[in-house]
């Protein structure tokens, strides 16, 4: 009997998951109904068998029922050898697919299916510090990070999901659920030291991205202005060109003294005000009235779009089209929008 409980053990170590789960779920309404044909003066009902048949499998056996017959305790045997060692058998296939899947995120091969996510191309400090913005902004957004490194760079960070491959594959791609993303940036590989063929490849991550979800916009760090041309083609939201930015912050804190503190502070939300999209207001005419309401308000009228020369047409009107753009603080920002 021992010998052949080893064997069966053995057999079912090998069967899969789904498999397992049936015969699991068999066994205990089969022993349960047993349990009440053996002794049905003692459970009553089956659901009273079916219930110490779960109990004594756990081991938390209330003793509110019990066998009274020698079969009956013959069979309570029987579920302590063979029904325990089953449960055990389960919990311990729980254990190793949770620490399957552990392993399979630390390398990437997991698919993400979330929605509404930011996908960061190319893991450097650029895209870490990318990561810590976002979350920032929001700490409830999912980013999704891709890169040729076999190893997860934020495993502890559960926001993060890693997919490993080449960003210009459509596999890797759709792993990520970009079309279901709200935003892809394409950062330029930085263990590429030629600066055309760095921008080549984000060409090709650009392409890819364009061909299987148009509808997401797209930031690519170019590492020369001159290959901005080369992209036309491809439906870029937005280009940033690397190193450019920090170039003339630096300049601008050289020659004008407090210059950068004010930029510092518009492009991290973890610095003072920050730069806010509204909608349009019906009880607004021109970009004066909102101006002014805005500034009643705590808040300044920025721009329009990229015009920032609002303060030069304040008795223009609004068109239908304008995206508004204002310098506030969150708090500012979250009263107005619900107002």
């Amino acid at each position: 009997m021992l010998h052949f409980l080893i064997q069966l053990s053995g057999k079912l170590l090998h069967l899969k998951k789904k498999s397992i789960a049936i015969i699991i779920l068999a066994f205990i309404l089969l022993s349960a109904t047993i349990a009440f044909l053996l002794e049905p003066d003692t459970f009553h009902s089956w659901f009273n068998a079916f219930y110490w048949v779960m109990t004594t499998m756990a081991t938390v056996g209330y003793g509110d029922y019990f066998a009274a017959t020698v079969t009956g305790k013959v069979f309570t045997i029987f579920l302590y050898i063979f029904g325990i060692g089953l449960l055990s058998l389960v919990i311990g296939k729980i254990i190793d697919a949770m620490g399957e899947m552990q392993r399979r995120r630390g390398a990437g091969t997991l698919t993400f299916h979330g929605h509404n996510h930011v996908v960061l191309i190319n893991w450097n400090r650029k895209t870490q510090a990318a990561v810590d913005e976002i979350l920032c902004y929001d700490r409830e957004c999912k980013v999704v990070i891709i890169d040729e490194n076999g190893r997860h760079p934020l495993e502890s960070m559960e926001q993060v999901h890693f997919i490993s491959g080449d960003a210009a594959s459509d596999d890797v791609l759709l792993k990520a659920n970009i079309g279901s993303a709200r935003a892809a940036i394409v950062f330029s590989d930085t263990r590429i030291d030629e600066a055309s063929l760095s921008d080549g490849k984000s060409l090709l991550i650009a392409s890819s991205i364009e061909r299987i979800a148009p509808q997401v916009h797209t930031t690519v760090e170019i590492m020369q202005e001159k290959n901005i041309q080369n992209f036309k083609h491809v439906q870029v939201n937005e280009f940033v060109l690397s190193h450019d930015a920090i170039s003339r912050l630096a300049v601008r804190s050289a020659l004008q003294e407090g210059n950068s503190e004010v930029i510092t502070q518009l492009l991290s939300r973890e610095h003072g005000d920050d730069i806010y999209e509204i909608p349009r207001r019906s009880g607004w005419t021109t970009y004066g009235e909102a101006f002014q309401d805005l500034l009643r308000q705590g808040a300044t009228l920025l721009s329009d779009r990229g015009d920032l020369g609002i303060n030069r047409k304040l008795g223009q009107p609004i068109p239908a089209d304008a995206r508004l753009y204002i310098v506030a603080d969150e708090a500012t920002y979250r009263r107005i929008k619900e107002s």
